[in-house]
Protein backbone atom coordinates (compact mmCIF):
# COMPACT_ATOMS: atom_id res chain seq x y z
CA UNK A 1 0.00 0.00 0.00
CA UNK A 2 2.62 2.16 1.01
CA UNK A 3 4.55 1.84 -2.58
CA UNK A 4 1.88 2.55 -4.63
CA UNK A 5 0.13 5.02 -2.47
CA UNK A 6 3.33 7.21 -3.01
CA UNK A 7 3.73 6.24 -6.61
CA UNK A 8 0.32 8.28 -6.72
CA UNK A 9 1.54 10.80 -5.03
CA UNK A 10 4.03 11.55 -7.06
CA UNK A 11 1.75 11.68 -10.36
CA UNK A 12 -1.13 13.10 -9.32
CA UNK A 13 -0.45 16.48 -9.37
CA UNK A 14 2.71 16.84 -11.57
CA UNK A 15 3.05 20.20 -13.26
CA UNK A 16 2.89 22.28 -10.08
CA UNK A 17 6.84 24.00 -9.01
CA UNK A 18 6.75 21.46 -6.01
CA UNK A 19 10.31 23.47 -4.84
CA UNK A 20 7.50 26.37 -4.31
CA UNK A 21 4.95 24.12 -2.36
CA UNK A 22 6.57 21.50 -1.07
CA UNK A 23 7.35 21.00 2.78
CA UNK A 24 9.12 17.70 3.72
CA UNK A 25 10.00 15.66 7.03
CA UNK A 26 9.48 16.88 10.31
CA UNK A 27 7.51 15.19 13.48
CA UNK A 28 3.46 14.65 12.86
CA UNK A 29 1.47 17.79 13.44
CA UNK A 30 -1.31 17.85 16.44
CA UNK A 31 -3.74 18.11 13.84
CA UNK A 32 -2.93 16.01 10.64
CA UNK A 33 -5.95 16.49 9.20
CA UNK A 34 -5.54 20.74 8.36
CA UNK A 35 -2.21 22.02 10.16
CA UNK A 36 -2.72 24.95 8.49
CA UNK A 37 -6.55 25.52 9.94
CA UNK A 38 -6.24 28.92 11.91
CA UNK A 39 -5.58 28.39 15.93
CA UNK A 40 -6.30 30.47 18.57
CA UNK A 41 -3.93 32.73 20.24
CA UNK A 42 -2.74 32.35 23.81
CA UNK A 43 -3.84 35.85 24.36
CA UNK A 44 -5.63 38.96 22.13
CA UNK A 45 -3.15 39.98 19.50
CA UNK A 46 -2.12 43.29 18.31
CA UNK A 47 -1.17 42.32 15.38
CA UNK A 48 -2.61 39.28 12.93
CA UNK A 49 -0.06 39.73 10.12
CA UNK A 50 3.78 40.32 9.94
CA UNK A 51 6.01 42.00 7.04
CA UNK A 52 9.39 40.74 7.58
CA UNK A 53 12.08 43.08 6.06
CA UNK A 54 15.56 42.04 5.66
CA UNK A 55 18.60 43.73 4.97
CA UNK A 56 21.12 40.63 3.99
CA UNK A 57 24.70 41.62 4.04
CA UNK A 58 24.99 43.79 7.49
CA UNK A 59 23.45 47.83 7.37
CA UNK A 60 25.97 50.14 9.37
CA UNK A 61 23.84 51.20 12.36
CA UNK A 62 25.96 54.41 12.79
CA UNK A 63 25.78 55.69 9.04
CA UNK A 64 21.73 55.05 9.40
CA UNK A 65 19.91 55.61 12.36
CA UNK A 66 22.65 55.60 15.51
CA UNK A 67 23.47 59.14 15.76
CA UNK A 68 27.02 59.48 17.07
CA UNK A 69 28.35 63.12 17.62
CA UNK A 70 31.17 61.69 19.37
CA UNK A 71 32.24 60.01 16.62
CA UNK A 72 32.36 63.08 14.59
CA UNK A 73 34.38 64.96 16.92
CA UNK A 74 36.65 61.99 17.58
CA UNK A 75 37.05 60.77 13.87
CA UNK A 76 40.76 59.75 13.61
CA UNK A 77 41.41 58.51 17.27
CA UNK A 78 42.94 55.77 17.71
CA UNK A 79 41.50 52.97 20.29
CA UNK A 80 41.90 49.65 21.24
CA UNK A 81 39.25 47.00 19.88
CA UNK A 82 38.61 43.63 21.63
CA UNK A 83 37.34 42.29 18.37
CA UNK A 84 38.77 42.29 15.03
CA UNK A 85 37.93 40.26 11.54
CA UNK A 86 36.17 37.52 13.88
CA UNK A 87 39.67 37.22 16.53
CA UNK A 88 39.18 38.61 20.21
CA UNK A 89 42.88 40.49 21.58
CA UNK A 90 43.82 44.24 21.78
CA UNK A 91 43.87 45.41 18.42
CA UNK A 92 44.84 49.30 17.52
CA UNK A 93 41.92 50.66 15.49
CA UNK A 94 41.40 54.06 14.33
CA UNK A 95 37.41 56.08 14.56
CA UNK A 96 35.24 57.12 11.79
CA UNK A 97 33.07 59.14 11.75
CA UNK A 98 29.50 58.70 9.84
CA UNK A 99 29.66 58.81 6.45
CA UNK A 100 26.40 60.65 6.07
CA UNK A 101 24.79 63.82 7.86
CA UNK A 102 21.84 63.08 10.24
CA UNK A 103 18.71 64.82 10.84
CA UNK A 104 16.04 65.13 13.25
CA UNK A 105 12.10 63.90 12.22
CA UNK A 106 9.03 63.64 13.25
CA UNK A 107 7.33 64.82 16.73
CA UNK A 108 10.12 63.67 19.07
CA UNK A 109 13.23 64.41 16.97
CA UNK A 110 14.37 61.01 16.13
CA UNK A 111 17.59 61.01 14.49
CA UNK A 112 18.26 59.60 11.01
CA UNK A 113 20.55 59.70 8.27
CA UNK A 114 20.50 61.23 4.50
CA UNK A 115 20.40 57.59 3.79
CA UNK A 116 16.63 57.14 4.37
CA UNK A 117 14.96 60.63 4.08
CA UNK A 118 11.79 58.45 3.23
CA UNK A 119 12.04 56.49 6.57
CA UNK A 120 12.55 59.96 8.08
CA UNK A 121 9.31 61.10 6.99
CA UNK A 122 7.24 58.19 8.52
CA UNK A 123 9.45 58.31 11.72
CA UNK A 124 6.62 58.91 13.69
CA UNK A 125 4.86 55.23 12.55
CA UNK A 126 8.17 54.10 13.37
CA UNK A 127 10.36 52.88 16.42
CA UNK A 128 13.85 52.43 15.75
CA UNK A 129 16.02 49.74 18.19
CA UNK A 130 19.19 51.34 18.22
CA UNK A 131 21.03 48.79 20.65
CA UNK A 132 20.17 45.38 19.14
CA UNK A 133 23.06 42.77 19.25
CA UNK A 134 23.53 39.36 18.27
CA UNK A 135 25.91 36.20 18.88
CA UNK A 136 27.70 36.24 15.60
CA UNK A 137 29.54 38.64 13.03
CA UNK A 138 29.09 35.68 10.55
CA UNK A 139 27.19 36.18 7.67
CA UNK A 140 25.69 32.74 7.20
CA UNK A 141 25.35 32.22 11.33
CA UNK A 142 24.13 36.08 11.77
CA UNK A 143 21.55 35.51 9.27
CA UNK A 144 20.40 32.31 10.59
CA UNK A 145 20.24 33.28 14.07
CA UNK A 146 18.06 36.85 12.68
CA UNK A 147 15.66 34.26 11.58
CA UNK A 148 15.83 30.78 13.50
CA UNK A 149 17.01 32.18 16.82
CA UNK A 150 20.19 30.09 16.51
CA UNK A 151 23.49 30.53 15.17
CA UNK A 152 24.97 27.52 15.25
CA UNK A 153 21.98 24.92 14.40
CA UNK A 154 19.64 24.54 11.35
CA UNK A 155 16.00 25.04 13.56
CA UNK A 156 12.56 26.72 12.01
CA UNK A 157 12.25 29.82 10.46
CA UNK A 158 10.52 32.62 12.21
CA UNK A 159 7.91 32.30 9.21
CA UNK A 160 7.48 28.99 9.84
CA UNK A 161 6.89 29.11 13.68
CA UNK A 162 4.36 31.90 12.93
CA UNK A 163 2.73 30.03 10.55
CA UNK A 164 2.70 26.90 13.32
CA UNK A 165 1.15 28.81 15.59
CA UNK A 166 -1.33 30.53 14.01
CA UNK A 167 -2.27 28.75 10.67
CA UNK A 168 -4.04 30.50 8.09
CA UNK A 169 -7.00 32.86 6.96
CA UNK A 170 -6.65 31.66 3.50
CA UNK A 171 -6.32 27.90 2.58
CA UNK A 172 -5.97 29.30 -1.50
CA UNK A 173 -2.45 30.76 -0.30
CA UNK A 174 0.44 29.66 1.67
CA UNK A 175 0.74 30.88 5.16
CA UNK A 176 4.48 31.90 4.97
CA UNK A 177 5.87 33.51 1.62
CA UNK A 178 9.56 34.92 0.92
CA UNK A 179 9.84 37.22 -1.90
CA UNK A 180 13.58 37.39 -3.04
CA UNK A 181 15.50 37.80 -6.10
CA UNK A 182 18.02 35.83 -4.25
CA UNK A 183 18.29 33.85 -1.06
CA UNK A 184 20.47 35.59 1.50
CA UNK A 185 23.37 33.91 3.39
CA UNK A 186 22.50 30.58 5.12
CA UNK A 187 20.02 30.08 1.35
CA UNK A 188 17.05 28.57 1.48
CA UNK A 189 17.26 27.58 5.85
CA UNK A 190 16.06 31.10 6.46
CA UNK A 191 12.51 30.20 5.71
CA UNK A 192 12.74 26.53 6.69
CA UNK A 193 10.36 24.76 8.65
CA UNK A 194 12.97 22.30 9.81
CA UNK A 195 11.66 19.51 12.35
CA UNK A 196 7.96 21.80 12.30
CA UNK A 197 5.42 20.16 9.57
CA UNK A 198 6.53 20.46 6.08
CA UNK A 199 3.81 22.81 5.29
CA UNK A 200 4.88 25.87 7.21
CA UNK A 201 8.00 26.10 5.00
CA UNK A 202 7.96 29.53 3.57
CA UNK A 203 7.07 29.97 -0.26
CA UNK A 204 9.87 31.54 -2.18
CA UNK A 205 8.33 33.90 -4.88
CA UNK A 206 11.00 35.49 -7.26
CA UNK A 207 9.72 38.56 -8.73
CA UNK A 208 9.88 38.52 -12.28
CA UNK A 209 7.42 38.23 -15.33
CA UNK A 210 6.56 34.52 -13.78
CA UNK A 211 6.58 34.49 -9.95
CA UNK A 212 5.33 31.38 -10.07
CA UNK A 213 5.89 28.96 -12.62
CA UNK A 214 3.36 26.63 -13.50
CA UNK A 215 0.81 26.97 -11.22
CA UNK A 216 -1.27 26.32 -14.54
CA UNK A 217 -3.21 23.25 -13.96
CA UNK A 218 -1.64 19.79 -15.25
CA UNK A 219 -5.41 18.07 -16.38
CA UNK A 220 -8.22 19.69 -18.12
CA UNK A 221 -10.49 20.92 -15.50
CA UNK A 222 -10.65 21.77 -11.44
CA UNK A 223 -13.34 19.46 -11.00
CA UNK A 224 -10.92 16.26 -12.28
CA UNK A 225 -8.24 17.92 -9.92
CA UNK A 226 -10.54 18.12 -7.33
CA UNK A 227 -11.91 14.15 -7.95
CA UNK A 228 -7.73 13.90 -7.51
CA UNK A 229 -7.37 14.98 -4.67
CA UNK A 230 -9.79 13.67 -3.00
CA UNK A 231 -8.87 10.48 -3.82
CA UNK A 232 -5.32 11.03 -2.18
CA UNK A 233 -7.35 12.27 0.95
CA UNK A 234 -9.20 8.94 0.56
CA UNK A 235 -6.24 6.79 0.37
CA UNK A 236 -4.29 9.20 3.24
CA UNK A 237 -6.92 8.76 5.78
CA UNK A 238 -7.02 4.64 4.85
CA UNK A 239 -3.27 4.71 5.52
CA UNK A 240 -2.89 6.56 8.80
CA UNK A 241 -5.87 4.45 10.42
CA UNK A 242 -3.44 1.32 9.63
CA UNK A 243 -0.06 3.12 10.73
CA UNK A 244 1.71 5.96 12.27
CA UNK A 245 1.00 8.92 10.40
CA UNK A 246 3.55 9.68 7.47
CA UNK A 247 4.72 13.70 7.89
CA UNK A 248 5.91 14.06 4.51
CA UNK A 249 3.46 12.65 3.13
CA UNK A 250 0.91 14.77 4.73
CA UNK A 251 3.23 17.83 4.32
CA UNK A 252 2.86 16.73 0.21
CA UNK A 253 -0.72 16.22 -0.03
CA UNK A 254 -1.22 19.70 1.89
CA UNK A 255 0.99 21.28 -0.68
CA UNK A 256 -0.99 19.61 -3.68
CA UNK A 257 -4.20 21.30 -1.97
CA UNK A 258 -2.71 24.87 -1.72
CA UNK A 259 -1.00 24.57 -5.61
CA UNK A 260 -5.25 23.61 -6.31
CA UNK A 261 -6.53 26.81 -4.74
CA UNK A 262 -3.41 29.28 -5.84
CA UNK A 263 -4.54 28.64 -9.14
CA UNK A 264 -7.24 31.16 -8.76
CA UNK A 265 -5.68 32.85 -5.98
CA UNK A 266 -2.40 33.77 -6.97
CA UNK A 267 -2.79 34.99 -10.52
CA UNK A 268 -5.19 37.52 -8.81
CA UNK A 269 -2.95 38.63 -6.28
CA UNK A 270 0.23 39.24 -8.32
CA UNK A 271 -2.09 41.21 -10.86
CA UNK A 272 -0.94 44.32 -9.96
CA UNK A 273 -2.82 45.77 -13.22
CA UNK A 274 -5.82 47.57 -11.21
CA UNK A 275 -3.72 49.67 -8.43
CA UNK A 276 -4.01 53.26 -9.07
CA UNK A 277 -0.87 55.63 -10.28
CA UNK A 278 -1.20 56.95 -6.87
CA UNK A 279 -0.56 54.07 -5.11
CA UNK A 280 2.32 52.94 -7.77
CA UNK A 281 3.95 56.21 -7.16
CA UNK A 282 4.17 55.34 -3.27
CA UNK A 283 6.52 52.57 -4.03
CA UNK A 284 8.32 54.40 -6.23
CA UNK A 285 7.30 51.89 -9.22
CA UNK A 286 6.48 52.35 -12.94
CA UNK A 287 3.50 50.93 -14.58
CA UNK A 288 3.78 47.24 -15.24
CA UNK A 289 6.35 46.32 -13.22
CA UNK A 290 7.13 42.86 -12.05
CA UNK A 291 10.58 42.96 -10.02
CA UNK A 292 12.49 45.45 -8.21
CA UNK A 293 12.41 46.38 -4.42
CA UNK A 294 8.92 48.67 -4.50
CA UNK A 295 7.36 45.53 -6.23
CA UNK A 296 8.19 43.32 -3.37
CA UNK A 297 6.75 45.67 -0.88
CA UNK A 298 3.38 46.50 -2.64
CA UNK A 299 2.88 42.78 -3.03
CA UNK A 300 3.24 42.34 0.81
CA UNK A 301 0.65 44.64 1.27
CA UNK A 302 -1.45 42.62 -1.29
CA UNK A 303 -0.57 39.58 0.45
CA UNK A 304 -1.56 41.01 3.84
CA UNK A 305 -4.78 41.75 2.25
CA UNK A 306 -5.57 38.28 1.45
CA UNK A 307 -4.69 36.85 4.96
CA UNK A 308 -1.21 35.49 4.19
CA UNK A 309 -0.07 35.58 7.95
CA UNK A 310 4.24 36.11 7.35
CA UNK A 311 5.20 37.93 3.98
CA UNK A 312 8.99 38.13 4.35
CA UNK A 313 11.17 40.52 2.17
CA UNK A 314 14.58 39.78 1.23
CA UNK A 315 16.49 43.07 0.07
CA UNK A 316 19.76 41.95 -1.94
CA UNK A 317 20.81 44.42 -4.62
CA UNK A 318 21.63 43.14 -7.99
CA UNK A 319 25.29 41.30 -7.72
CA UNK A 320 25.63 43.67 -4.30
CA UNK A 321 23.92 43.21 -1.11
CA UNK A 322 25.30 45.72 2.55
CA UNK A 323 28.69 44.07 3.43
CA UNK A 324 30.19 46.86 2.41
CA UNK A 325 33.92 46.07 3.43
CA UNK A 326 35.46 48.36 1.30
CA UNK A 327 33.33 50.90 -0.22
CA UNK A 328 30.53 51.90 2.67
CA UNK A 329 29.32 54.59 -1.09
CA UNK A 330 27.29 51.01 -1.69
CA UNK A 331 25.17 51.95 1.23
CA UNK A 332 23.24 54.78 -0.82
CA UNK A 333 22.53 53.18 -3.84
CA UNK A 334 21.08 50.11 -1.84
CA UNK A 335 19.19 52.50 0.49
CA UNK A 336 17.90 54.74 -2.33
CA UNK A 337 16.62 51.08 -3.53
CA UNK A 338 14.65 50.66 -0.41
CA UNK A 339 14.01 53.91 1.05
CA UNK A 340 11.00 54.90 -1.01
CA UNK A 341 9.50 51.55 -1.42
CA UNK A 342 9.87 51.09 2.64
CA UNK A 343 7.85 54.48 3.56
CA UNK A 344 5.21 53.44 1.21
CA UNK A 345 4.12 50.62 2.47
CA UNK A 346 3.60 51.79 5.79
CA UNK A 347 2.09 55.26 4.22
CA UNK A 348 -0.34 52.44 2.21
CA UNK A 349 -1.25 50.26 5.14
CA UNK A 350 -1.56 53.71 6.76
CA UNK A 351 -3.97 54.96 4.84
CA UNK A 352 -5.95 51.83 4.07
CA UNK A 353 -6.45 51.44 8.21
CA UNK A 354 -4.50 48.17 7.55
CA UNK A 355 -0.94 49.31 9.52
CA UNK A 356 -2.59 48.77 13.19
CA UNK A 357 -2.37 45.24 12.53
CA UNK A 358 0.02 44.65 10.45
CA UNK A 359 3.53 44.33 12.14
CA UNK A 360 6.38 45.70 10.17
CA UNK A 361 9.87 44.58 11.39
CA UNK A 362 13.32 45.84 9.47
CA UNK A 363 16.46 43.86 10.18
CA UNK A 364 19.64 42.88 9.36
CA UNK A 365 22.03 40.04 10.61
CA UNK A 366 24.83 42.39 12.62
CA UNK A 367 25.84 46.38 12.31
CA UNK A 368 29.71 47.39 11.09
CA UNK A 369 32.52 49.06 13.06
CA UNK A 370 32.93 52.48 13.82
CA UNK A 371 36.23 51.99 13.33
CA UNK A 372 38.96 50.31 10.82
CA UNK A 373 42.56 49.86 10.53
CA UNK A 374 42.77 53.80 9.37
CA UNK A 375 40.69 56.76 9.76
CA UNK A 376 40.76 56.66 5.69
CA UNK A 377 39.49 53.36 5.06
CA UNK A 378 36.54 53.63 2.55
CA UNK A 379 35.14 50.35 4.47
CA UNK A 380 33.56 49.18 7.31
CA UNK A 381 33.90 45.47 9.03
CA UNK A 382 31.17 42.89 10.78
CA UNK A 383 30.53 44.11 14.22
CA UNK A 384 27.34 41.83 16.14
CA UNK A 385 28.16 44.04 19.34
CA UNK A 386 25.65 47.10 18.35
CA UNK A 387 23.47 47.11 15.30
CA UNK A 388 19.73 48.65 14.31
CA UNK A 389 16.49 47.68 13.76
CA UNK A 390 12.93 48.86 13.26
CA UNK A 391 9.53 48.11 14.14
CA UNK A 392 6.15 49.80 12.98
CA UNK A 393 2.80 49.23 13.15
CA UNK A 394 1.24 45.76 14.80
CA UNK A 395 0.60 47.96 18.28
CA UNK A 396 4.51 48.98 18.24
CA UNK A 397 4.77 52.87 19.84
CA UNK A 398 6.21 54.69 16.85
CA UNK A 399 8.13 58.28 17.02
CA UNK A 400 11.03 57.19 19.16
CA UNK A 401 13.94 55.15 19.27
CA UNK A 402 14.69 52.99 22.13
CA UNK A 403 18.10 51.80 23.32
CA UNK A 404 20.90 53.92 23.80
CA UNK A 405 25.02 52.12 22.03
CA UNK A 406 27.67 53.81 24.20
CA UNK A 407 28.87 56.98 22.47
CA UNK A 408 30.70 55.68 19.30
CA UNK A 409 28.12 52.95 18.82
CA UNK A 410 31.07 49.79 19.40
CA UNK A 411 28.62 48.41 22.31
CA UNK A 412 25.05 48.51 22.86
CA UNK A 413 24.22 49.66 26.07
CA UNK A 414 21.22 50.99 27.86
CA UNK A 415 17.99 49.21 27.35
CA UNK A 416 20.05 46.66 25.09
CA UNK A 417 17.88 43.84 23.25
CA UNK A 418 19.01 40.42 21.46
CA UNK A 419 17.37 38.84 18.42
CA UNK A 420 15.83 36.37 20.73
CA UNK A 421 14.21 39.58 22.47
CA UNK A 422 13.27 40.68 19.16
CA UNK A 423 11.36 37.70 18.20
CA UNK A 424 9.67 37.07 21.47
CA UNK A 425 8.08 40.75 21.05
CA UNK A 426 7.12 39.69 17.37
CA UNK A 427 5.84 36.56 18.74
CA UNK A 428 4.28 38.81 21.72
CA UNK A 429 2.16 41.17 19.14
CA UNK A 430 0.77 37.85 17.16
CA UNK A 431 -1.03 36.58 20.20
CA UNK A 432 2.18 33.95 20.92
CA UNK A 433 3.47 33.61 24.22
CA UNK A 434 7.21 32.36 23.18
CA UNK A 435 7.68 30.49 26.19
CA UNK A 436 4.80 28.49 25.61
CA UNK A 437 4.87 28.34 21.69
CA UNK A 438 6.79 24.64 21.62
CA UNK A 439 7.42 21.69 19.47
CA UNK A 440 8.15 18.39 20.63
CA UNK A 441 11.29 17.15 18.83
CA UNK A 442 14.05 14.49 19.22
CA UNK A 443 12.68 14.16 22.99
CA UNK A 444 12.87 17.38 23.87
CA UNK A 445 10.19 20.89 23.77
CA UNK A 446 12.03 23.24 21.40
CA UNK A 447 10.86 27.18 20.72
CA UNK A 448 12.24 30.00 18.51
CA UNK A 449 13.69 31.45 21.18
CA UNK A 450 15.60 28.49 23.10
CA UNK A 451 15.77 29.20 26.73
CA UNK A 452 16.34 32.94 26.40
CA UNK A 453 14.60 36.05 25.07
CA UNK A 454 12.55 39.15 26.95
CA UNK A 455 9.30 41.14 25.30
CA UNK A 456 10.08 44.39 24.81
CA UNK A 457 7.27 46.00 26.73
CA UNK A 458 8.84 49.51 26.22
CA UNK A 459 8.34 49.74 23.08
CA UNK A 460 5.00 48.33 22.44
CA UNK A 461 1.89 50.90 22.70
Amino acid sequence: MQRNRREFLRSASGGFAMTAFAGMAGEVAADVSDPLSAKKTHFAPKADNVIFIYATGGVSHIDSFDYKPALIRDHGKSILASRWLNKSGEFERFLIKPHWAFKQYGENGVWVSDLFPHLGGVIDDVCVLNSMHCDSDGHDKGTLAAHTGSAQFARPSLGAWVSYGLGTVNQNLPSFMVLAPHAPYAGAQTWASDFLPGCHQGTHVIPGLDPIENVEPRVSSRQLQSLELGLLRKLNGSNQANRAPDAAVDARIKSFETAFGMQIAAPEAFDVSQESQATLDLYGMTPGATSGFGWQCLMARRLVERGVRFIELIDVGSNSNWDSHGNMADHARLAKNVDKPMAGLIKDLKQRGMLERTLIVWTTEFGRTPFNMSATHAGREHHNFCFTSWLAGGGVQGGHAYGVSDEYGIMAQEDSAHTHDLHATILHQLGLDHERLTFRHAGRDFRLTDVHGNVLHDVLG
